[in-house]
């Protein structure tokens, strides 16, 4: 880039998206006023872009009233979106409409970023964008606005330097990137935002430094934005009479933030409503998309009783507006005070906390509108953990002794305080966090003034790449956590024993190679690497060492196929795992753009190098894996692999029916009972019989073995690596159906593996595998005479179970779905005592029902799961049967009752209170009523019963 390039800081906030840049050689920072819809076919310019999309419905607002005097580009292709402050403003007025937070979507690994889940919880009208277009469709907003004031300098030309949450993970920040690329910006840098407020703060005092630090050793940079927390500690000494400053330490990554606050307002105002009776119908809960209405109401009114100003309101009316043709007409109100805004917003969310307790921790956190907020609410909690994870450099840098851990020792406590983010607009919280360090430390503390929290950010972002330039003071950091690699998952003595790959510090564009570390890595295979970082514990590369799980962060997973391109080292065509591994070290580093980058090294001198790169899509990722390594495959794997191929391979071996029969139990005999046969064992023998997928043809014995042995070692269908690859090469089968259509038992080979597989594949897939469901339960006689060969017949339990595990098929299917099944339950003939076959027929169906009306899926998106009013209603039906004499009724309920904390899924509390007491008189187990009751996790029995295998991990440590 030459000398004509403007040095550009985009903050990509979850409130709000702010640029700033400095034009060609200068060294003043500007904010660039965005052009926005303020008011339908209203036009202005402000500094701030609400980070907001609404979707109007169609005729909504005339086509004159969206114009711009240019056109953002939408990554969705989605027509009509407003963004911005018409955005917000519209939002407000009509619920449902309104994408919010997209940002914090976006760190969200509990679903399919990439997937259009957006506005959440809104009805099926609206059209959905996923929170990796939204981001994207901010950033190109932007863009499109700078070229159109710029068009001689093309935002994607200049020099950008793109802020993230000093807590992002390496699948968000990757994320992030992808956003930019998408949205036209492929060239930038991340920066931590927390880093960002400080050099925006070093480059306005830039004149007097020395002044402003005087005194300082340790700066806390607390950015409490929208959507998240980020703490970060920085070190200041100064060095031949300058200031030399160091970060020290990040936080862990939290959702808690001003949107947090406004729910907790919302929670409050409705419960108001509600005891009126003027909240939801009779009074109930408000919906998901009503509660979003309330909240968005709630966060005005907050602003204005937080104002520091005396003409403040000291309260202020949150109107909620009827719906439809009631707009006005039912309409109701409820007061919020300056004292409530006191009690739950300064002291739920900033308590004095004098024990300095850390945050508490909860067996699930906290879910609203889909997002896993973090499950203790008080800022001041988390920042004493943040500095108890920090104390040893914190210490240091304040020069204080050393922790002697005979003793009690003193929360280390910084001694100068920068506070960011838009919650801090509010004066009295701004002072209430000041207060409490004073309190914990016994004297003030300095406050380095923020000249504007909204815009800081952007600017710093600016002032990053001017002190790149030598222009402006300067912030030493290099990778802000340390990264293990981990060598068995699974705890042992509560603990996770890993390997230092990349040491807290590190510089950017430094490689660390683990030169004392050797790792046995296959090629050719599929291979699987599990990541954790920490930002607490301190270690250097080659360290071995033992995590406490509750401390580190587990990152996406790295799979991938690794091939030699030296012969010498392919190991042949055998089946030997040994043949096929080869001694390599590890090398990592943290990349100029702000990421981790990892490679193996082969130890042979050939040159070879590996990218490890890691998965961000597959949601299978976020349960990490529980089995041991490839070096737990059986000894006998190769006889076992042998068998196989004489009964799939070569016509040349003659092969009676027995022994094709006795295939599986002569594979038990070599590697055990198949119940315990683990993922990497199971994909090994699963991509044996793909390869030989053409020997299933030879008799109906060769085809039900295969169909079998095929179904049950790639179930669930995901969760190895190359998973995805493995499901095209068996999806490609279906087309053709099976080759002895008329033996009854091949044909239940057949559905029993789409079935078990069935986690694995697409919508689209399913969508078809649906198609055959419904025909072989509901055709006419007349249709099924008319049945192609390749359609092939199902039996009405092999359907059941089939289209029990289409989770990624649409809501409304699921909804029809589940009416039909339910219509079967009632059809069966009431008796005092079912007899056998009634009581057969009601375990088939209510268990098809569970599957269908789950409120938490296995494979399928939260989105994805049946719509709350028809569980409700099959809810209403199953309460009416005894659920002594037809058990099953009562654990079909309990999981369509199960409660997830997101409103959008949610069963209504009434009804909920209905199904725990016929839970508790019908004596049903106790973990039945705790998923109705309570947000917990499966047991492990329950998981297994009712989802499939652990994922094993894919290195082993040599030395």
């Amino acid at each position: 880039m030459d000398a004509s390039t403007y040095l550009v800081g985009i903050d990509l906030g979850t409130t709000n998206t702010v640029l700033a840049y400095a034009a060609p050689g200068a060294t003043e920072v500007e904010t660039f006023a965005v052009d926005q819809l303020v008011a339908p076919g209203e036009v202005a310019a402000a500094p701030l872009l609400p980070s907001v999309r609404y979707h109007p419905a169609e005729g909504e607002l005339a086509a004159g009233e969206l114009q711009l005097s240019w056109q953002p580009a939408d990554p969705a292709g989605i027509r009509d979106a407003v963004v911005g402050r018409l955005a917000r403003i519209l939002g407000a007025q009509t619920p449902g409409r309104l994408v919010a937070s997209a940002k914090s979507w976006l760190s969200h690994p509990g679903v399919d970023r990439t997937a259009p889940i957006l506005p959440w919880g809104a009805p099926d009208e609206v059209p959905k964008i996923s929170p990796l277009a939204a981001s994207a469709g901010y950033l190109s907003y932007l863009r499109a606005a700078w070229n159109a004031r710029f068009p001689a300098h093309p935002l994607q030309d200049q020099r950008i330097v793109l802020t993230i949450p000093a807590s992002f993970d390496e699948g968000a920040r990757a994320l992030t990137l992808e956003a930019a690329r998408l949205a036209g910006l492929p060239t930038l840098r991340l920066l931590e935002e927390p880093q960002a407020a400080l050099y925006d703060c070093l480059h306005r005092h830039r004149a007097a430094l020395n002044q402003e630090l005087a005194g300082s050793r340790l700066v806390l940079v607390a950015d409490v934005g929208g959507g998240t927390t980020d703490f970060s500690l920085v070190k200041v000494e100064l060095i031949d009479g300058e200031p030399a400053l160091t970060r020290i330490g990040v936080g862990n990554h939290l959702i808690l933030g001003g949107d947090n606050m406004d729910l907790a307002l919302a929670h409050l105002a409705e419960s108001r409503l509600t005891e009126s009776r003027l909240g939801g119908a009779d009074g109930q809960r408000l919906s998901s998309v009503r509660l979003a209405q309330l909240t968005e109401r709630c966060r005005a009114a907050k602003e204005q009783l937080l104002a520091d100003d005396p003409n403040a309101p000291e309260q202020v009316g949150v109107t909620l507006l009827g719906a439809g043709s009631r707009l006005i007409g039912a309409s109701r109100t409820a007061q919020l005070t300056r004292a409530d805004v006191q009690a739950i917003v300064l002291d739920g969310f900033f308590p004095m906390n004098p024990e300095q307790e850390s945050a508490q921790r909860a067996r699930a956190g906290i879910v609203e509108f889909g997002l896993p907020y973090a499950s203790d609410p008080a800022v001041t909690r988390h920042l004493a953990g943040f500095l108890r994870q920090h104390a040893h450099a914190a210490r240091e840098a304040l020069g204080l002794p050393a922790d002697d851990t005979a003793l009690p020792v003193p929360l280390p406590v910084p001694d100068t305080l920068l506070l960011n983010g838009g919650v801090f607009r509010g004066a009295a919280l701004a002072r209430r966090l000041a207060e409490v360090l004073a309190s914990w430390r016994g004297a003030p503390v300095r406050v380095l003034h923020n000249l504007d929290p909204d815009v800081a950010v952007a600017r710093g972002a600016v002032a990053y790449s001017l002190a790149r330039q030598g222009a402006a003071p300067a912030i030493e950091s290099g990778s802000a956590r340390t990264y293990y690699l981990l060598l068995d998952d699974k705890p042992h003595d509560d603990k996770l024993r890993a390997v230092c790959i990349l040491p807290r510090g590190a510089a950017a564009g430094s490689e660390v190679l683990l030169s004392e570390r050797s790792f046995a890595l296959r090629l050719g295979r599929p291979v699987r690497f599990h990541l954790v970082s920490s930002v607490s514990a301190a270690a250097q590369a080659g360290d071995l060492v033992d995590l406490d799980p509750p401390e580190v962060v587990r990152l996406p997973a790295i799979a991938t196929v690794l091939r030699a391109r030296d012969k010498a080292v392919r190991g042949g065509s055998g089946t030997s795992a040994a043949a096929t591994e080869i001694p390599v070290q590890l090398a990592a580093s943290l990349s100029e753009v702000g990421t981790l980058d990892m490679h193996c090294v082969a130890e042979d001198g050939s040159g070879q190098r590996w990218r490890l790169e890691f998965q961000l899509r597959a949601q299978d990722d976020a349960d990490p894996p529980e089995g041991a390594d490839d070096a737990a495959l059986p000894p006998r794997l190769d006889d076992a692999l042998s068998h196989v191929d004489r009964i799939f391979g070569s016509r040349n071996q003659q092969v009676d029916a027995r022994e094709v029969r006795q295939l599986r139990a002569t594979l038990e005999h070599l590697l055990g009972s198949r119940e315990r046969w683990e993922t990497p064992l199971l994909r090994r023998l699963f991509d044996a019989l793909m390869e030989r997928a053409k020997g299933r043809r030879r008799s109906p014995e060769h085809e039900r073995v295969w169909l079998n042995l095929a179904g049950w070692c790639l179930r669930p269908g995901f969760g190895h690596p190359l998973d995805a690859w493995r499901i095209e090469q068996l999806w490609a089968l279906f087309p053709a159906g099976v080759q002895y259509y008329k033996d009854s038992q091949v044909r239940a080979e057949w559905w029993t593996l789409w079935r078990r597989v069935a986690g694995g594949l697409s919508t689209e897939a399913q969508l078809r595998l649906l198609d055959d469901f419904a025909f072989n339960l509901q055709a006419e006689p007349s249709e099924r005479a008319k049945r192609p060969v390749t359609l092939v017949d199902g039996s009405e339990d092999d359907m059941l179970r089939l289209g029990a595990s289409l989770e990624r098929i649409p809501s409304a299917y699921k909804a029809e779905i589940g009416d039909w099944m339910l219509g079967q339950i009632l059809a069966i003939p009431p008796a005092p005592k079912p007899d056998p076959k009634a009581a057969a027929t009601y375990a088939r169906y209510l268990w098809a029902l569970a599957r269908v009306g789950t409120r938490q899926s296995l494979h399928g998106s939260a989105h994805e799961v049946a719509p709350p009013d028809a569980a409700a209603r099959w809810l209403g039906e199953l309460l009416k049967l005894d659920w002594k004499r037809i058990e099953p009724a009562g654990f079909a309920a309990a999981h369509i009752a199960r409660k997830t904390g997101d409103r959008s899924r949610d069963i209504d509390e009434p009804l909920r209170e209905q199904v725990l007491q016929k839970l508790g008189a019908g004596g049903a187990p106790a973990n039945w009523s705790a998923m109705v009751r309570e947000v917990v996790e499966l047991d492990q029995a329950s998981a297994t019963r009712m989802f499939g295998d652990a994922l094993p991990p894919g290195l082993k440590l040599l030395r």
